[in-house]
């Protein structure tokens, strides 16, 4: 019998996020972090086949989805309890991240659209840390996320073709590498993502690190609002920037990127440029935008984001045995990708 489960597409501001409840591809309930050393482990196949051609994109983003324990079918009700949260884990097509925002705001937009949530507050656990999120009733998501904080500031990167840059390290549920490029909104796609990977290979080869030695994986340029952009909700002028973000997988982010907005944040924070409580505007490539603001924390501040997601597809992915490229076109070369579990079968 072939593997079979649910995935829900959403995506924000562009950017692609799958959405699967944990009971359907076996993953057994426990901590977020116990959660994770089961997907890394026996369950990695649904994070390369569902970012994998032919099913899958490398630019999209996973979620795996664990009801609350308490209510594992309640509809229609707020969660404000810790032992009332859902777990969510996110993945891309290289491996697992501590926190995503697009990504939560995706998956708050496929609860709502599958009726297991409706409108006020709910909390989700991930590796990262507990985060509240508030769906509205036009369907915008806020959320405050983990404490964010700037780790170094001024951090000088000589590049290969012997360019230097300076840039801020900075904590936003993953780690960034935050560069001032004020050509942000005129440079091309190519031309931002191949001066991302340069600092990235810079970063790597200096071993440039985040607190404890943590990997600096994401690459974030930024440049300001022109007169007439930073026009907030409230028709104010207001703080922002535009951002193009460069993913673990080499991919850029369509959306404003959440943690990314995080990191930004926390790095303004610390240099005394935005103050508690203003609004500042996050725009990505496409148009899309984040609003945001920040409140003090002990070590850093908590950001809370206003954002929107749409649903797109909802599918069935069938796992056929005798498919050799189920997995997608890369895994047939690679041993450490665990072979899909007959077993697995949703309802």
């Amino acid at each position: 019998m072939n593997a079979s489960f649910h995935v829900l597409d959403t995506h924000t501001g562009g950017e692609l996020t799958r959405v699967l409840l944990a009971p359907e591809i076996g993953l057994q309930p426990g901590s977020p972090r116990e959660q994770l050393d089961q997907l890394r482990t026996r369950l990695d196949w649904v994070r390369v086949a569902l970012t994998s051609e032919p099913r899958g994109t490398p630019f999209a983003v996973g979620a795996v989805v664990t009801p609350p324990v308490q209510s594992t079918e309640t509809i229609g009700q707020s969660s404000t309890a810790d032992g009332d949260s859902w777990n969510v884990i996110f993945f891309n097509n290289v491996g697992y991240l501590g926190m995503c925002g697009h990504g939560l705001i995706g998956v708050v937009e496929a609860l709502r659209h599958q009726q297991r949530i409706d409108t006020g507050q709910h909390v989700f656990q991930t590796p990262a840390g507990r985060v509240t999120a508030q769906l509205e009733p036009d369907g915008q998501v806020t959320f405050t996320g983990v404490e964010s904080y700037c780790y170094q500031h001024d951090v000088q990167v000589s590049l290969a073709d012997g360019s230097q840059v300076t840039g801020d390290i900075a904590y936003g549920g993953n780690w960034f590498f935050l560069v001032a490029h004020p050509d942000v909104a005129s440079d091309s796609i190519e031309s931002l993502s191949r001066r991302c990977q340069q600092i990235r290979d810079a970063i790597d080869r200096d071993q440039i690190r985040g607190e404890d030695g943590a990997i600096i994986d994401h690459i974030e340029l930024c440049g300001r609002l022109q007169p007439g952009e930073s026009v907030g909700p409230h028709g104010q002028e207001t703080a922002g920037c535009h951002s193009f973000v460069l993913c673990p997988g080499g991919h850029f982010d369509r959306s404003p990127c959440g943690t990314g907005t995080s990191a930004k944040l926390a790095s303004l924070a610390a240099r005394g440029k935005l103050e508690p409580g203003q609004t500042w505007i996050q725009q990505s490539v496409t148009g899309n935008r984040f609003l945001a603001r920040y409140t003090p924390a002990r070590r850093g501040v908590f950001v809370t984001l206003t954002g929107k997601a749409h649903v797109i597809a909802e599918t069935r992915q069938i796992m056929d045995p005798d498919d050799p490229l189920r997995l997608g076109l890369g895994s047939r070369f690679d041993a450490s990708v665990a072979p899909v579990p007959e077993a697995v079968e949703s309802e």
